[in-house]
């Protein structure tokens, strides 16, 4: 895409929404749990709204002194805010605002990819795509940037899949008269390779996962296949329900008909509530895969413990309730509505073992993840192991984790 279709383009899906309601104001709660929500924001004392993914980001590839000089605009910003404390909720499509800054990152990245070819240019445009996603981020339904935002994420995506070495496909498969878009990484067409089926949590795209392939999947020669999760990027359509796994079983049950793939060699990884669907996916369908990695997942502890829910930081409720699509939130409903969202109180930690080895591990003092979640996953897995990454650092917990998990499919797949 060149710079100036780029800068029209942005142009124009922005200019209609000059005024679009800000982020953190989207969501819309009953009385009481809004005076529950401003208490909560004064004894808090965050400074964002959003959990501001550093270390995670920096680990896709954007360099952390760009990050940093995004977040010090923002920061800086003389705009009105929707609520002066939190810095990221700066009112309108201007500077200062979360979307308009990460916006225009993309934007440089963009134009620097058409100063430079191959490999270096592909980066430079996945880079770009991954800025347009964080514009969007945390990605709630009815938030008219972030649509704009994940329309220019998808394009630069498509953009940059043209550009790299290797072949990314583009997917549609059928499910309930609509399709799941899903994008396919591999290393090679001549035959078949072991695949792993990907997936992020509710507040990211399937887009944000280019270094996992590029930096650990294709040097190993496994193909990567993204999926978003239900109600979120290309899957808005469908609502998240407590069968948290369902778009990822229809694509699993799909790969015998995909030609560059060996369907008896199947992955998973997941990354939060990808995790969940994951972990859920191996007792469904165990004669269908071979291995499974659960990152940071909500397994049983969070979801079964409404006070637990209500601590979290205002973004991930917000997120919560638009992924299961409500409209006025009760912040007491919602959180023990989430109780059929844990594996344990669906019946599937319970009894019967699935013989699908699965790693489940998260970094030491997870809220979300604790080490008891990732010991029920194990205990229910014929092969499985919970691993507590402790690392002093953020970054070399990721890398660690990272390097964990692909050792684990690695042995299982390629053997």
């Amino acid at each position: 895409m060149s710079e100036e279709v780029s800068k029209n383009l942005s142009e124009t899906l922005f200019v209609k929404h000059k005024q679009a309601k800000e982020t953190s104001a989207l969501t819309r709660y009953m009385p009481s749990s809004e005076t529950f929500l401003e208490e909560k924001r004064e004894t808090d004392g965050y400074k964002w709204y959003r959990n501001l993914r550093r270390m995670q980001w920096s680990w896709q590839g954007i360099d952390p002194i760009e990050i940093e000089a995004v977040l010090a605009k923002i920061a800086a910003s003389k705009h009105s805010r929707t609520h002066d404390q939190w810095l990221d909720t700066v009112m309108g499509y201007h500077s200062g605002n979360w979307t308009y800054e990460w916006t225009k990152l993309g934007m440089l990245h963009q134009k620097r990819s058409g100063e430079l070819k191959g490999e270096d240019a592909a980066d430079e445009m996945f880079n770009a795509s991954l800025c347009f996603s964080i514009a969007g981020y945390p990605h709630l339904k009815g938030d008219n940037l972030a649509i704009q935002a994940q329309v220019l994420a998808s394009s630069a995506y498509a953009e940059a899949a043209k550009k790299t070495q290797y072949t990314v496909k583009r997917l549609e498969i059928p499910y309930q008269n609509k399709r799941i878009v899903a994008h396919l990484h591999l290393t090679s067409t001549d035959k078949p390779q072991p695949v792993v089926i990907v997936s992020a949590g509710l507040d990211s795209l399937q887009t944000d996962l280019w270094t996992l392939f590029r930096d650990h999947l294709a040097k190993k020669g496994i193909a990567m296949l993204t999926v978003d999760m239900p109600s979120i990027g290309h899957n808005t359509h469908w609502n998240l329900t407590e069968d948290t796994s369902c778009l990822h079983q229809a694509v699993l049950n799909e790969l015998f008909s995909i030609p560059w793939v060996d369907h008896h060699k199947v992955g998973l990884i997941g990354f939060r509530f990808g995790g969940n669907a994951m972990v859920r996916l191996s007792f469904i369908e165990p004669d269908k895969i071979k291995a499974c990695v659960s990152i940071g997942a909500p397994i049983h502890d969070v979801l079964s413990s409404p006070e637990k829910l209500k601590q979290m930081p205002k973004m991930y409720l917000d997120v919560l309730a638009s992924r299961l699509g409500k409209s006025a939130v009760d912040i007491h409903s919602l959180s023990s509505q989430l109780m059929a969202w844990s594996l344990k109180v669906q019946g599937i930690l319970t009894s019967r073992k699935t013989k699908v080895p699965i790693l489940a591990m998260s970094l030491e003092g997870d809220p979300v993840s604790p080490f008891s979640d990732n010991q029920l996953v194990a205990l229910f897995s014929d092969y499985g192991k919970a691993k507590k990454v402790s690392a002093k650092t953020i970054t070399q917990g990721y890398e660690q984790s990272l390097d964990l998990a692909i050792k684990w499919l690695e042995d299982e797949l390629i053997r």
